[in-house]
Order: C-alpha cells, then structure tokens, then sequence
C-alpha cells in the first residue's frame, strides 16, 4: 500500500528529500502562495506548528504558481518572504505544480487518496492535507477552511 513515505520531494535548496524522514508524524501538506488572498493562512499554519511540533506535528509548504501566478520566481523570495511577514519556521519546499502535466507526484498521490469537491484538481492555494502517523491522508480541506479549524482533527493524531 502507498503511503506519503514512499514519495521523495525537492527542497528550497534544490536537494532531495525523503518523506520517510517523517514517519511516524501527522503531517499537513498544503500547496502555498505567498501573493494570494489567503497568505495569512501561513500565520495560522505557523501557530499550529508551534502549539504541535514538539508532539510530533511537521508541517510541509510546497510553493505553488499555478493559480493566477500568486508565487514569486525565485525560491529564495519565497523563503524570506514567509519568514520575514509570517515567522514560518516549518519546512517550505521548492515550487511546484499541483495539477496538469508537470505535477508533483506526491500531489498527485493525495489528490487520488482525497478528491476534493466535484474534481480530484486542487482548485486553488492553500488546499491542506492532513497525513496521519502512518502515513495515510486522513483529511482534505478546502483553501479556505481555516488552519484553526483543522485542530480537532490534529488533536485526534497526536
């Protein structure tokens, strides 16, 4: 059976990394942009992660430029910008498309595992996954469902 573990993405440095380095952690996966209307969803993303990470919760940001080009070119902007405006200290990833031809494969793995709304497609940022210890998708939520309203469910992994 296919697990978030068996996927490999690529960093915001350009090098590799396994999802196995994760294991036995609940994960939010969530398709980022830092120019779109819910760009504050990464100061709650931030909260979670503090309230959580020492009880096991990672939080994963993948850059995204797929809807209405919301994400800056260089990775490196990207970076700053969450960190400066927002305190993200969760991991952001290297850019990637969440739909069509060129998408991330492990994207393509969760929308397969949780369709969303009429159509597996991500129809916009910040679409959040939730990934339990075992590495199984446990829950898609909509761009703008609030990270807040994600917390029971987080809770009921911990």
């Amino acid at each position: 059976m296919t697990t978030v573990y068996d996927f490999t993405v690529k960093k915001a440095n350009g090098s590799e990394q396994s999802l196995k380095d994760f294991e036995g952690k609940p994960l939010i996966i969530v398709n980022t942009a830092s120019k779109c209307g819910l760009v504050d969803q990464f100061k709650e993303l931030q909260e979670l992660y503090d309230k959580y990470r020492d009880q096991g919760l990672m939080i994963l940001g993948f850059p995204c430029s797929q809807f209405n080009n919301q994400e800056f070119d260089n990775i490196e902007q990207t970076t700053e910008f969450c960190q400066l405006n927002y305190g993200v200290t969760f991991p952001m990833y290297g850019k990637i498309d969440v739909n069509g031809e060129h998408e991330e494969p492990l994207f393509g793995y969760l929308k397969s595992a949780k369709g969303g709304f009429l159509s597996k497609d991500i129809k916009w940022n910040f679409t959040k996954f939730l990934v339990d210890r075992n590495g199984q998708i446990v829950e898609r939520y909509a761009p703008t469902t609030k990270p807040e309203k994600m917390e029971k469910d987080i809770q009921k992994l911990l």
